[in-house]
């Protein structure tokens, strides 16, 4: 089990590492590529910048989450992965839902569509954690744009470093493959 943890903590460190170094790539090239983006483009991306520019009442931290969804009584938030699918595909947190990466346009366009039908007081809780909190491409965005769409009750996991450093490696619940 043991071994397990290890290696799996080693296969997030490797991809959030790449995924890091791919996101660099793109946002220098972009910065090479424009020095300001067209007004659509930029109203269909949302909000960027890194979860650590969220406010503390924004955030929820994991044992309180893990808490909330192995209690029974109360309600259940909607939990849902904001970040890279390869990270989903890995190990997620149970009975949550692939919403995208909130750092591209089309994965806000997944997110919106995954929540348009529910109520806007929903309590929903995103997370990603690809990367160290204070680098999160993901979080940010997503939870801008559902809070844009209406969407008053919505929290966002503090992910320290990353997903299995603070919440598999913490011994908390996941759900492993796709």
């Amino acid at each position: 089990m043991r071994r397990s943890l290890i290696a799996a903590s080693g296969i997030f460190a490797v991809g959030a590492l790449l995924a890091s170094a791919a996101f660099a790539l793109r946002m220098q090239s972009a910065e090479g590529s424009a020095a300001k983006p067209a007004p659509a483009a930029s109203a269909q991306a949302g909000t960027t910048g890194k979860a650590a520019e969220l406010a503390a009442a924004a955030e929820i931290e994991p044992a309180a989450l893990a808490r909330l969804l192995q209690e029974s009584k109360g309600e259940k938030p909607v939990v849902l992965h904001v970040g890279f699918k390869n990270f989903y595909g890995q190990s997620r947190i149970p009975g949550s839902d692939y919403a995208g990466p909130g750092s591209t346009p089309e994965g806000l366009s997944v997110l919106r569509k995954r929540v348009e039908s529910l109520p806007r007081k929903q309590f929903i809780v995103l997370y990603c954690g690809c990367c160290p909190w204070d680098k999160c491409p993901n979080a940010k965005p997503a939870y801008d744009a559902l809070r844009d769409m209406g969407f008053s009750n919505v929290k966002v996991l503090h992910i320290a470093e990353n997903f299995g450093a603070n919440w598999a490696n913490a011994g908390l619940p996941v759900t492993k493959g796709e």
